[in-house]
């Protein structure tokens, strides 16, 4: 058993001051890491019909994709604004730090497909929500959340109480 937890590096300051970074980029070199990770999390959803895995840029694309493959589904990815080239659905949220924006293909999500949503970070919910938003309005059917590190302490979790959500690591403070 691999400990994900002892993979990520805390890196203080960054992107601005206050801001306590958790780095997954140990885990990611590491063999067993990734592998461990990408198993903890898609795990609770075989079996359960899952038919389009959609990923945030850009972390969630590393886990969204091997997910993806893992349940044999596809992937949509959400990019930011500038990266799709056929019509999209653009959402401008809030992050912990800023606002952001996102875009995703009108095209991607069938209505009533059942979609596991993926990224690497659940702190205030802030690009979660926007995906969320971006699959809904597209009519996707929002089977689960999953994602391999969550802080606690920001309560994001409390915005996806209609879905199931799942983390591989949790931080208390």
């Amino acid at each position: 058993m691999v400990d994900l937890k002892a993979l990520i590096r805390d890196v203080p300051d960054f992107p601005k001051k206050g801001i306590l970074f958790k780095d997954i980029t140990p885990l990611l070199a590491s063999a067993r890491g990734l592998a461990m990770a990408v198993e903890v999390l898609c795990n609770p959803y075989r079996g359960k019909g899952i038919q389009t895995v959609i990923g945030a840029e850009s972390r969630g694309f590393i886990f969204g994709t091997a997910i993806a493959q893992a349940l044999s589904c596809g992937f949509v990815p959400v990019r930011k604004p500038g990266k799709l080239p056929s019509d999209k659905l653009t959402f401008v949220y809030d992050l912990e730090y800023g606002q952001d924006t996102l875009e995703i293909h009108k095209d991607s999500i069938q209505r009533g497909e059942k979609c596991l949503i993926v990224d690497d970070l659940l702190a205030t919910g802030g690009t979660m929500n926007a995906c969320c938003q971006m699959v809904e309005s597209l009519g996707g059917e929002i089977m689960g959340i999953a994602v391999l590190i969550e802080l606690m302490f920001l309560s994001g979790r409390k915005r996806f109480s209609k879905y199931d959500v799942h983390s591989a690591i949790k931080y208390d403070s």
